[in-house]
This record gives C-alpha cells, structure tokens and sequence, in this order.
C-alpha cells in the first residue's frame, strides 16, 4: 500500500479560499456589529456640512473701529465669531453659559455676555472688545488701574472683568464698594482678586477720567 502524497497546488488553493472566506466573514461581522449611533453620527456630520454651506447669512458689523461684511451660520454666537473668525481671541470663553462673565464685550457701548447673544442680532451695531479698549500702545484708565492695583492673577477673567468695570462706570453704578459688588456680580474671578478689582474701580471712578 503506497501513501496518499496530498497535492501541493491543491492545498495552496483551499488555503486562499480559506483565506478569503474568512476576510469577508470578519467584514460582514464588523458591518452587523456598527452601532446604529455611529452610522447616525457620521450621517449627522454630513448633515451639518450641508447645512453649513446652504443656510449661511450675511452680516455687517463694526468690531474695534473696523467694519467687517461676513457670511455666517445663523446659530453661531458673537464670542465663536470673535474668536474663530476675526481671531480676536482676547474675549474668553469660560462657562459658554452665560454665568461667569468673561466673554463680556460692549455692543453699541452696552456690555454683553458674547456667548449668549447670536451673532446675527448685531446687524449694524458696534462692538467692541478688550483688544480695541486701549488707544494704541497707551492703556485704557481701567486697564492701568488694574495693573496698578494687581486686579488680575492667573488673567483669564481679566478681560471680562475690564470691560464691566468700564460699563459699571458708565451706567453709574460705581458710587460704593458695595454698589461696585454688586453691579460686577457677574463676573466670577477664581483667584479671588475681588478686592483689587473694586479698589480699581474706584481709583479710576475718583479720578473721573472720561471712559
């Protein structure tokens, strides 16, 4: 009895067909196992690209003593405009929600928190922010205060700060320690400058200088 010798050509067949059967097994498995929420969300982001390029508006605005003329998606906010497309980044995002005061800018000289106002709503209007507070290389009075009276440590509020200390001058709201507590509640400082930030104020609310 002479062995059976298996054939070379044939095993290297079954082995590729092997070989193939199980690719598109492991393709077919991974394709039932993708979570429908992963399909969805690459759905949604071509979804948003489309939106983004159909449902933009245009804008005008002063920002800093420059008019702009923008096209922009009518959900973006002042602070992202700000930010990411006229990389004006001194105005700080901090809580996004409105509560803690650093994104404040002044619209029409009125402060406003950035982050909760659509950008949309400043058609016409004039804005402007920390980086437009100062005549050139020469400090605003408010800034110079806070300098002197060291109202600032880590600086990431300071912006915020400086720009409703302003406002809290010009609505007069600037008579008192207390007052001045009062009417820059808004504005939350986690190194807890408080008490140099009110000592600015008054110095430059003293002095009387025009704002």
């Amino acid at each position: 009895m002479t062995d059976h010798q298996p054939d070379d050509n044939n095993s290297e067949g079954l082995d590729e067909s092997r070989r193939d059967f199980l690719k598109h097994s492991s393709l077919l498995t991974a394709m039932a196992l993708t979570p429908s929420t992963v399909l969805k969300a690459a759905s949604s982001q071509w979804d948003e690209r489309l939106a983004g390029a159909f449902e933009k508006i245009s804008l005008s605005l002063e920002v800093n003593g420059t008019k702009h003329s923008l096209a922009i998606e009518p959900r973006v906010t002042l602070l992202d405009l700000l930010r990411e497309q006229l990389a004006l980044t001194g105005t700080k995002k901090g809580c996004d929600y409105g509560q803690c005061g650093a994104c404040t800018v002044h619209v029409d000289g009125r402060r406003v928190l950035a982050c909760m106002s659509l950008a949309v709503m400043q058609e016409g209007r004039k804005v402007t922010t920390i980086e437009g507070l100062a005549g050139g290389d020469t400090l605003h009075p408010m800034q110079e205060a806070f300098v002197k009276h060291d109202g600032l440590q880590c600086g990431y509020c300071t912006p915020g700060q400086i720009m409703s200390a302003v406002a809290c001058i010009r609505e007069g709201h600037a008579n008192s320690a207390e007052e001045i507590q009062e009417y820059m509640s808004g504005n939350l400082c986690r190194c807890g400058a408080y008490p140099n930030i009110v000592a600015a104020i008054m110095e430059v609310k003293k002095e009387g200088k025009k704002l």
